[in-house]
């Protein structure tokens, strides 16, 4: 793989570092493999300029030193010396615990006294014997040790804690593991906390969710769970965690007709409500889409099959015509046999309200459930704060009905709207037509 995926990236911040080496270098990738060769110091980081060439590799990282904005430099750090965790044995772990399981502060390696060390950083350059840190250079089954500075104790174990990771079934919905940590190594914001970033992912706004302190999880729908980072500069990262290999528990029957909202609808109907065939899922032709059928297993994203993988108002599907992207599918409703037997049409009042497709005016008193804009997107919900942070939220506009991510029109504009789930594109119009142009049509 590429040199730079050992790191983890950090645009338009700079670090202090007492211990540095200054280089000129022509790209990030050269620096880098300034850093692996340094022999000065470990190379813990390195920071590179774009204007000036500039490389500096650094004995220090954001864990040990303090950062500050830098416009024009970006900081690479190597992402095995953020983790304070060990994987399996800790061969591998170098973080800066210093003392033992029974709390006795380690010898530095490269001292001789009290304890005559075997390993030494000259006999195992490679094995990050520095300072007094836990390390595990004859890859003991035990873990990460030191020799200790009590002259009666030549070595002990440290009390490394374990990168719990445990795995994902699907898309990880239901993982309610306790890793707490990123997938480049930073430590995860607590749900029902606003700071470094603000959001709206707290356990009122989603009590079934198991937002509990700041362990990863998935509340949105992502391709895996996720968290808020500690890291200003990062708002959220990935984490971690490998998909199970054993097969995910039935969740019930999958249905051959609609009920609810079709999350479960596994039927084989392939058009669309207006008579439009579908797109085949795994194609991206004619419209390009995320709905990746290797990316979510348990979506039975099969063939062109309508289907609701992202909790829409029924089963839906892309078309294979240019000028309409997705449309709602017809399907049966399961108790539509039996309503009919019991002689739906004369029970069902004629008043019965019909779902607002078009809005009036600018759309201020819409009240509908569409919840996609002109170009496809998903919305984002109104109390929710990612991908995008905003100010339009059910207190500041209580009579707005801001419900879900439903579009509305809280601030008088051209017509009904919504954040997007696209983090590159903020908001849009909603894919609505004024109700005066369909009598038109």
């Amino acid at each position: 793989g590429d040199i730079l995926d050992d790191y983890l990236r950090t645009d338009g911040v700079w670090i202090l570092t007492r211990n540095k080496q200054s280089y000129e270098t022509n790209s990030e990738k050269e620096c880098a493999e300034k850093c692996e060769d340094e022999r000065n110091f470990n190379c813990r980081a390195f920071l590179f300029t774009r204007k000036k060439q500039q490389c500096l590799t650094l004995a220090e990282n954001t864990k040990t030193t303090v950062m500050f904005n830098s416009t024009d430099a970006i900081l690479y750090e190597k992402k095995i010396y953020l983790l304070q965790c060990k994987r399996g044995n800790g061969k591998d772990y170098r973080g800066m615990e210093a003392k033992t399981r029974r709390g006795i502060p380690c010898q530095k390696w490269a001292e001789k006294a009290p304890h005559k060390p075997n390993f030494t950083p000259e006999k195992h350059p490679s094995a990050g014997l520095e300072e007094n840190y836990c390390r595990n250079p004859d890859v003991d089954e035990n873990g990460p040790w030191c020799y200790t500075t009590d002259p009666a104790t030549r070595f002990d174990y440290c009390n490394i804690p374990e990168c719990e990771v445990g795995c994902m079934q699907c898309n990880g919905e239901d993982y309610h593991g306790k890793v707490s940590r990123t997938e480049s190594g930073i430590e995860c914001q607590h749900w029902d906390a606003q700071e470094p970033h603000m959001h709206g992912y707290t356990s009122e706004n989603f009590p079934e969710k198991d937002l509990k302190m700041n362990f990863c999880r998935n509340p949105d729908g992502e391709l895996r769970p996720w968290c808020f980072t500690t890291s200003p500069t990062k708002r959220w990262e990935y984490c971690d965690i490998p998909r199970c290999t054993t097969h995910p528990p039935a969740s019930g029957p999958s249905s051959q007709c609609l009920s609810g909202n079709g999350e479960d609808y596994r039927g084989r109907i392939a058009i669309t409500e207006s008579g439009n065939a579908c797109q085949h899922w795994n194609r991206q032709f004619p419209h390009r889409h995320g709905w990746i059928p290797d990316s979510y297993p348990c979506k039975g994203l099969e063939e062109n099959y309508c289907r609701n993988p992202d909790g829409e108002k029924r089963p839906w599907c892309y078309t294979i015509n240019r000028a309409v992207r997705w449309e709602y599918c017809a399907i049966p409703h399961c108790d539509e046999t039996e309503q009919q037997i019991a002689g739906m049409s004369t029970d069902v009042p004629k008043q019965s309200p019909v779902p607002e497709e078009c809005y009036r005016g600018k759309g201020l008193s819409y009240r509908g459930t569409t919840s996609f804009t002109v170009s496809g997107k998903k919305c984002q919900a109104w109390n929710s704060m990612f991908p995008h942070r905003h100010e339009k939220t059910p207190d500041k506009f209580p009579n707005a009905d801001l419900r879900e991510n439903y579009c509305r029109n809280p601030d008088a504009d051209k017509h009904p709207w919504c954040f997007t789930t696209d983090p590159s594109v903020s908001w849009e119009y909603c894919s609505l037509m004024r109700c005066d142009d369909q009598m038109q049509g």
